[in-house]
């Protein structure tokens, strides 16, 4: 099975940052990618980023190089979350994991296993209720996909807390070790059910 990363927005996509610029999504993501795909492939996993570019990838060219690889493999889409427009600190908190609104049993245990690994990270997971750790949305990434999908939002780009905590190497580790755990278990998962 093939571990495909997407890395989110490009270099020039507007207002994908921190109201002080210290934290530019763009480039936050792309260092995490490259921390799981390392991270993966020390595993011996199969894993590949799917825009090595700095520049915006459309979502429908994106998609497209998902699909090449059929329905054996997943995808992990690597945000993070804002709640304003980007020129002022908010106080929204928190990680959380979204499927598609026609998402897969696969796609729905993916985000139940990566939110699960960060409950055990004991960080913030934000809930669409208090029994399900991930939300469903209409999100073009995850439902256009021929294999099990899902969106991270790796906290808030807006929140000041946040922000500190995604700089720090701590919560650089953290988030990679959240996704590198999940991924692990399910991939486990799916080959005991294989």
């Amino acid at each position: 099975m093939k571990i495909l990363i997407d890395n989110g927005h490009g270099k020039e996509t507007p207002g994908k940052c921190s109201p002080d610029g210290r934290l530019k999504e763009y480039a936050y993501t792309r260092e995490i990618a490259d921390r799981v795909v390392a991270g993966l492939q020390d595993k011996g996993v199969d894993t590949m980023r799917i825009v090595p570019e700095e520049e915006d990838v459309s979502l429908s060219e994106r998609v497209k190089r998902v699909n090449t690889f059929g329905k054996e493999a997943i995808l992990i889409s690597i945000h993070c979350n804002a709640m304003g427009n980007g020129s002022e600190w908010m106080s929204a908190h928190g990680w959380s994991v979204f499927v598609g609104n026609n998402a897969s049993m696969n796609s729905k245990w993916l985000a139940w296993q990566l939110a699960q690994a960060a409950l055990n990270k004991k960080v913030k997971v934000r809930r669409s209720s208090p029994q399900n750790l991930y939300w469903t949305a209409n999100l073009y990434i995850c439902q256009k996909t021929n294999c099990p999908a899902v969106l991270v939002e790796n906290f808030f780009q807006d929140n000041k807390d946040d922000v500190e905590f995604l700089l720090s190497e701590e919560g650089k580790q953290c988030i990679t070790d959240i996704l590198l755990e999940g991924i692990t278990n399910y991939l486990k998962e799916y080959l005991r059910n294989m």
